[in-house]
């Protein structure tokens, strides 16, 4: 029994492993890959030089691999990648990327990504996040694991958001995010660290109290931000437990391009 529809269009030179299942009305490019086990909904449109990984479901309507939306872009081999077992809902649009910044659009593995989600050029979206309906991400944006993005919010090119982040609903993104942290509104402000993400996570509460320090150093007691760096760099001496999160969070602020929110 085939797997793909008798009204599906699919490019001979694409290359798509025998499991792979897609929908009717769907059209997929000759420079497509497309992993085992993954499913492409009815008129989900795929082009350009786009990979797609293992088990991904891939919801009707989504156009992934388009060209992207920069006026600079002339046709260059750029791409897009996408990992395994990601949920990409309906409406989502991902982009190749641009050349002078990699050429590679980049979505990581375990990924849950809702309706209407667009993922502009260049952008790095790591594993297990989540991006709620009509997330918006202009080019060169970076998402480390973990982050939880609310609906409607809008993230500005170049922004990083560091790992276990969760940026609120319809939020304005216009600056650096570092890790753990809880952000939201527009202007955009911190309102805490992401203790339920975090307990969600299994953190053990030497890790947690790390991480409530860390906040507390950054946005609490009046140091400024080389002032906090040093004190959060001490603390993996008094918690030994926390140092690979205290080492993130320092390899975060020391390379921010943006600033951070604060």
């Amino acid at each position: 029994m085939t797997l793909i529809h008798s009204t599906a269009i699919v490019d001979p030179q694409a290359e798509l492993d025998p499991t792979v299942s897609v929908g009717p009305y769907a059209v997929i490019g000759p420079h497509v890959r497309i992993g085992a086990g993954s499913t492409i909904g009815a008129h989900c449109v795929i082009e350009g030089r786009t990979t797609i990984g293992r088990d991904n479901r891939i919801f009707q309507f989504a156009s992934l691999g388009a060209v992207p939306q920069d006026k600079k872009y002339a046709g260059e081999p750029t791409e897009l990648v996408i990992g395994d077992r990601n949920t990409i809902r309906e409406f989502c649009t991902f982009n190749i990327g641009v050349p002078g910044a990699g050429g590679v659009t980049r979505v990581g593995n375990d990924n849950w990504i809702m309706a209407y989600t667009h993922i502009a050029h260049d952008c790095r979206v790591d594993d297990h996040t989540t991006l709620a309906n009509n997330t918006t991400l202009a080019g060169h944006v970076h998402l480390a694991d973990w982050v939880t993005v609310g609906g409607l919010t809008g993230i500005h090119q170049f922004v990083s958001v560091g790992a276990h982040a969760m940026l609120g609903f319809a939020s304005a993104v216009t600056q650096d995010v570092p890790p753990f942290m809880l952000v939201d509104g527009n202007p955009l402000a911190v309102r805490g660290f992401n203790l339920v993400g975090l307990r969600r996570r299994e953190f053990s509460p030497a890790r947690i109290a790390a991480v409530k320090q860390m906040h507390r150093l950054l946005y609490r007691q009046g140091k400024t931000l080389d002032e906090a760096r040093a004190a959060i760099k001490a603390l993996a001496a008094e918690v030994p437990e926390s140092a690979p999160d205290v080492a993130m969070m320092s390899e975060f602020l020391a390379g921010a391009t943006r600033g951070i929110a604060r």
